[in-house]
Protein backbone atom coordinates (compact mmCIF):
# COMPACT_ATOMS: atom_id res chain seq x y z
CA UNK A 1 0.00 0.00 0.00
CA UNK A 2 1.34 3.40 -1.01
CA UNK A 3 2.38 5.85 1.67
CA UNK A 4 2.34 8.87 -0.69
CA UNK A 5 -0.57 10.44 1.24
CA UNK A 6 0.39 9.22 4.68
CA UNK A 7 -1.14 11.30 7.43
CA UNK A 8 0.93 12.42 10.39
CA UNK A 9 -1.30 13.42 13.33
CA UNK A 10 -0.62 16.74 15.02
CA UNK A 11 0.37 16.74 18.68
CA UNK A 12 -3.01 18.28 19.52
CA UNK A 13 -5.93 17.81 17.13
CA UNK A 14 -7.91 20.89 16.14
CA UNK A 15 -11.19 21.10 14.24
CA UNK A 16 -10.35 23.02 11.09
CA UNK A 17 -12.81 21.79 8.49
CA UNK A 18 -15.62 19.36 7.76
CA UNK A 19 -14.46 15.78 7.27
CA UNK A 20 -16.30 15.32 3.99
CA UNK A 21 -18.73 12.63 2.97
CA UNK A 22 -22.38 12.22 3.87
CA UNK A 23 -23.43 13.84 7.16
CA UNK A 24 -20.23 15.94 7.26
CA UNK A 25 -22.32 19.07 7.73
CA UNK A 26 -23.67 17.83 11.09
CA UNK A 27 -20.51 16.31 12.57
CA UNK A 28 -18.83 18.36 15.27
CA UNK A 29 -16.55 17.69 18.25
CA UNK A 30 -18.81 19.27 20.90
CA UNK A 31 -22.16 18.37 22.47
CA UNK A 32 -25.21 20.45 23.29
CA UNK A 33 -27.98 22.20 21.40
CA UNK A 34 -27.27 24.40 18.40
CA UNK A 35 -30.69 26.03 18.24
CA UNK A 36 -33.97 26.39 20.09
CA UNK A 37 -36.66 24.05 18.83
CA UNK A 38 -39.76 22.80 20.59
CA UNK A 39 -40.91 19.24 20.01
CA UNK A 40 -44.58 18.41 19.43
CA UNK A 41 -46.46 16.31 21.98
CA UNK A 42 -49.31 14.09 20.83
CA UNK A 43 -52.17 12.45 22.68
CA UNK A 44 -50.51 9.23 23.79
CA UNK A 45 -48.40 8.61 26.88
CA UNK A 46 -45.40 7.62 24.75
CA UNK A 47 -43.83 10.26 22.57
CA UNK A 48 -41.10 9.00 20.25
CA UNK A 49 -38.76 11.29 18.31
CA UNK A 50 -36.85 9.31 15.74
CA UNK A 51 -35.92 8.34 12.19
CA UNK A 52 -36.16 4.93 10.51
CA UNK A 53 -32.46 4.15 10.64
CA UNK A 54 -31.60 0.74 12.10
CA UNK A 55 -31.45 2.23 15.59
CA UNK A 56 -34.73 4.03 15.10
CA UNK A 57 -36.44 0.89 13.81
CA UNK A 58 -35.71 -0.89 17.08
CA UNK A 59 -38.05 1.44 18.96
CA UNK A 60 -40.88 1.45 16.43
CA UNK A 61 -40.76 -2.32 15.94
CA UNK A 62 -40.89 -2.70 19.72
CA UNK A 63 -43.96 -0.50 20.01
CA UNK A 64 -45.70 -2.33 17.17
CA UNK A 65 -44.88 -5.69 18.78
CA UNK A 66 -46.35 -4.46 22.08
CA UNK A 67 -49.53 -3.36 20.35
CA UNK A 68 -49.68 -6.67 18.46
CA UNK A 69 -49.57 -8.41 21.85
CA UNK A 70 -52.54 -6.38 23.05
CA UNK A 71 -50.66 -3.87 25.21
CA UNK A 72 -53.03 -1.00 24.42
CA UNK A 73 -51.25 1.32 26.87
CA UNK A 74 -48.23 1.13 24.55
CA UNK A 75 -49.87 3.27 21.89
CA UNK A 76 -47.51 6.02 20.79
CA UNK A 77 -46.91 9.08 18.68
CA UNK A 78 -43.79 9.02 16.51
CA UNK A 79 -42.39 12.29 15.21
CA UNK A 80 -39.72 12.62 12.56
CA UNK A 81 -36.23 13.80 13.51
CA UNK A 82 -34.31 14.60 10.32
CA UNK A 83 -30.70 14.01 11.33
CA UNK A 84 -29.43 15.27 7.97
CA UNK A 85 -30.89 18.68 8.86
CA UNK A 86 -29.58 18.67 12.44
CA UNK A 87 -32.96 18.24 14.17
CA UNK A 88 -31.20 16.17 16.83
CA UNK A 89 -29.41 19.31 18.00
CA UNK A 90 -32.62 21.18 18.80
CA UNK A 91 -33.01 22.28 22.42
CA UNK A 92 -36.00 20.07 23.30
CA UNK A 93 -34.42 17.00 21.74
CA UNK A 94 -31.14 17.55 23.59
CA UNK A 95 -33.11 17.84 26.82
CA UNK A 96 -34.31 14.27 26.23
CA UNK A 97 -31.05 12.90 24.88
CA UNK A 98 -27.92 14.91 25.69
CA UNK A 99 -26.06 12.65 23.26
CA UNK A 100 -28.12 14.00 20.33
CA UNK A 101 -28.85 10.61 18.79
CA UNK A 102 -32.13 9.02 17.76
CA UNK A 103 -34.29 7.43 19.02
CA UNK A 104 -35.40 9.47 22.03
CA UNK A 105 -38.53 8.69 24.04
CA UNK A 106 -40.67 10.41 26.66
CA UNK A 107 -43.03 8.42 28.87
CA UNK A 108 -45.75 10.81 30.07
CA UNK A 109 -47.52 8.11 32.09
CA UNK A 110 -45.10 8.79 34.95
CA UNK A 111 -44.85 11.84 37.21
CA UNK A 112 -42.65 13.53 36.30
CA UNK A 113 -42.38 12.21 32.71
CA UNK A 114 -39.49 9.79 32.17
CA UNK A 115 -36.93 10.38 29.45
CA UNK A 116 -35.39 7.29 27.86
CA UNK A 117 -32.55 7.43 25.37
CA UNK A 118 -30.26 4.87 23.70
CA UNK A 119 -32.13 2.20 21.76
CA UNK A 120 -31.09 -0.64 24.07
CA UNK A 121 -32.34 1.26 27.09
CA UNK A 122 -35.65 1.94 25.34
CA UNK A 123 -36.08 -1.77 24.56
CA UNK A 124 -35.33 -2.82 28.12
CA UNK A 125 -37.54 -0.09 29.59
CA UNK A 126 -40.55 -1.10 27.52
CA UNK A 127 -39.99 -4.83 28.01
CA UNK A 128 -39.86 -4.39 31.78
CA UNK A 129 -42.77 -1.92 31.90
CA UNK A 130 -45.09 -4.29 30.01
CA UNK A 131 -43.44 -7.54 31.16
CA UNK A 132 -43.19 -9.01 27.67
CA UNK A 133 -40.59 -9.78 24.99
CA UNK A 134 -37.96 -10.70 27.53
CA UNK A 135 -37.77 -14.29 28.84
CA UNK A 136 -39.07 -15.05 32.33
CA UNK A 137 -36.55 -17.86 32.89
CA UNK A 138 -33.45 -16.33 34.47
CA UNK A 139 -30.95 -18.12 32.22
CA UNK A 140 -32.89 -17.26 29.07
CA UNK A 141 -33.25 -13.66 30.26
CA UNK A 142 -29.49 -13.50 30.72
CA UNK A 143 -28.93 -14.85 27.21
CA UNK A 144 -31.34 -12.24 25.87
CA UNK A 145 -29.37 -9.48 27.55
CA UNK A 146 -26.06 -11.00 26.41
CA UNK A 147 -27.16 -10.64 22.80
CA UNK A 148 -28.78 -7.26 23.36
CA UNK A 149 -25.49 -5.88 24.62
CA UNK A 150 -23.59 -7.77 21.90
CA UNK A 151 -25.50 -5.70 19.39
CA UNK A 152 -24.74 -2.46 21.21
CA UNK A 153 -21.02 -3.20 21.13
CA UNK A 154 -20.86 -4.72 17.65
CA UNK A 155 -23.06 -2.54 15.45
CA UNK A 156 -20.78 0.53 15.57
CA UNK A 157 -18.23 -1.52 13.62
CA UNK A 158 -20.92 -2.27 11.06
CA UNK A 159 -22.38 1.24 10.86
CA UNK A 160 -19.74 3.78 11.81
CA UNK A 161 -16.97 1.52 10.55
CA UNK A 162 -17.93 -0.56 7.52
CA UNK A 163 -20.98 1.44 6.48
CA UNK A 164 -19.20 4.77 6.67
CA UNK A 165 -16.12 3.81 4.69
CA UNK A 166 -17.95 1.57 2.20
CA UNK A 167 -20.89 3.90 1.49
CA UNK A 168 -20.45 7.40 2.91
CA UNK A 169 -16.78 8.40 2.93
CA UNK A 170 -15.78 10.94 0.26
CA UNK A 171 -13.38 8.44 -1.29
CA UNK A 172 -12.81 4.68 -1.19
CA UNK A 173 -9.87 3.65 0.98
CA UNK A 174 -8.78 0.04 0.99
CA UNK A 175 -7.35 -0.16 4.50
CA UNK A 176 -10.48 0.87 6.48
CA UNK A 177 -12.80 -1.03 4.13
CA UNK A 178 -10.72 -4.19 4.53
CA UNK A 179 -10.44 -3.68 8.28
CA UNK A 180 -14.15 -3.26 8.91
CA UNK A 181 -15.24 -5.81 6.30
CA UNK A 182 -13.20 -8.41 8.16
CA UNK A 183 -14.89 -7.48 11.43
CA UNK A 184 -18.42 -7.46 9.99
CA UNK A 185 -17.89 -10.87 8.43
CA UNK A 186 -16.60 -12.15 11.76
CA UNK A 187 -19.75 -10.81 13.42
CA UNK A 188 -21.94 -12.48 10.80
CA UNK A 189 -20.12 -15.73 11.51
CA UNK A 190 -20.79 -15.29 15.24
CA UNK A 191 -24.50 -14.88 14.49
CA UNK A 192 -24.53 -17.72 11.98
CA UNK A 193 -23.00 -20.19 14.42
CA UNK A 194 -25.41 -19.16 17.16
CA UNK A 195 -28.50 -19.29 14.95
CA UNK A 196 -27.54 -22.72 13.65
CA UNK A 197 -28.56 -24.01 17.08
CA UNK A 198 -31.23 -21.46 18.06
CA UNK A 199 -34.41 -20.30 16.38
CA UNK A 200 -34.08 -16.84 17.87
CA UNK A 201 -31.29 -14.98 19.60
CA UNK A 202 -32.34 -16.02 23.12
CA UNK A 203 -33.33 -19.55 22.12
CA UNK A 204 -36.87 -20.57 21.19
CA UNK A 205 -38.43 -17.26 22.23
CA UNK A 206 -38.55 -14.08 20.17
CA UNK A 207 -37.33 -11.20 22.31
CA UNK A 208 -35.85 -7.72 22.46
CA UNK A 209 -32.53 -9.26 21.43
CA UNK A 210 -34.01 -10.06 18.01
CA UNK A 211 -35.61 -6.62 17.83
CA UNK A 212 -32.22 -5.02 18.51
CA UNK A 213 -30.20 -7.12 16.07
CA UNK A 214 -32.57 -7.48 13.13
CA UNK A 215 -32.62 -3.85 11.89
CA UNK A 216 -28.85 -3.97 11.53
CA UNK A 217 -27.86 -7.51 10.62
CA UNK A 218 -31.18 -8.74 9.27
CA UNK A 219 -31.45 -5.73 6.99
CA UNK A 220 -27.83 -6.22 5.94
CA UNK A 221 -28.26 -9.80 4.75
CA UNK A 222 -31.61 -9.02 3.13
CA UNK A 223 -29.89 -6.38 0.99
CA UNK A 224 -31.45 -3.32 2.58
CA UNK A 225 -28.33 -1.82 4.15
CA UNK A 226 -25.37 -0.20 2.36
CA UNK A 227 -26.07 -2.16 -0.85
CA UNK A 228 -23.35 -4.51 0.37
CA UNK A 229 -24.99 -7.95 0.30
CA UNK A 230 -22.97 -9.23 -2.64
CA UNK A 231 -19.73 -7.66 -1.41
CA UNK A 232 -20.10 -9.39 1.98
CA UNK A 233 -21.30 -12.69 0.45
CA UNK A 234 -24.25 -12.67 2.84
CA UNK A 235 -25.86 -15.69 1.16
CA UNK A 236 -23.18 -17.87 2.72
CA UNK A 237 -24.55 -17.10 6.21
CA UNK A 238 -27.51 -19.40 5.75
CA UNK A 239 -28.73 -19.44 9.34
CA UNK A 240 -28.63 -15.66 9.61
CA UNK A 241 -30.57 -15.49 6.35
CA UNK A 242 -33.21 -17.92 7.66
CA UNK A 243 -33.64 -15.89 10.84
CA UNK A 244 -33.68 -12.55 8.99
CA UNK A 245 -36.45 -13.68 6.66
CA UNK A 246 -38.43 -15.20 9.52
CA UNK A 247 -38.33 -11.99 11.57
CA UNK A 248 -39.07 -9.80 8.53
CA UNK A 249 -42.39 -11.58 8.04
CA UNK A 250 -43.74 -10.56 11.45
CA UNK A 251 -46.57 -8.03 10.96
CA UNK A 252 -45.19 -5.77 13.70
CA UNK A 253 -41.78 -5.71 12.02
CA UNK A 254 -43.35 -4.87 8.67
CA UNK A 255 -45.17 -1.96 10.27
CA UNK A 256 -42.38 -0.80 12.57
CA UNK A 257 -39.78 -0.49 9.86
CA UNK A 258 -42.01 1.98 8.00
CA UNK A 259 -42.48 4.47 10.84
CA UNK A 260 -40.44 7.68 10.44
CA UNK A 261 -39.24 6.48 7.02
CA UNK A 262 -39.04 9.22 4.40
CA UNK A 263 -37.14 7.41 1.64
CA UNK A 264 -37.66 4.40 -0.57
CA UNK A 265 -40.94 3.32 -2.21
CA UNK A 266 -43.80 5.66 -1.29
CA UNK A 267 -45.92 2.82 0.05
CA UNK A 268 -43.20 2.07 2.64
CA UNK A 269 -42.93 5.65 3.89
CA UNK A 270 -44.60 7.10 6.99
CA UNK A 271 -43.09 10.34 8.26
CA UNK A 272 -45.19 10.31 11.44
CA UNK A 273 -47.30 7.72 13.24
CA UNK A 274 -50.14 8.53 15.62
CA UNK A 275 -52.71 5.74 15.27
CA UNK A 276 -53.10 2.27 13.78
CA UNK A 277 -55.17 3.82 11.02
CA UNK A 278 -52.04 5.60 9.76
CA UNK A 279 -50.97 2.32 8.18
Amino acid sequence: MSNDNEYTPAKVWTWESESGGKFANINRPIAGATHDKSLPIGEHAFQLYSLATPNGQKATIMFEELLQLGCTDADYDAYLIDISEGDQFGSDFVDINPNSKIPALMDHSTTPPTRIFESGSILQYLAEKFDVLIPKDFQAKTQCRNWLFWQMGSAPYLGGGFGHFYSYAPSKMQYPIDRFTMEVKRQLDVLNRHLSENEYMAGDEYSIADIAIWPWYGSLVLGDLYDAAEFLDVASYTHVMRWAKQVSQRPAVERGRRVNRVWGPEEEQMAERHNDSDF
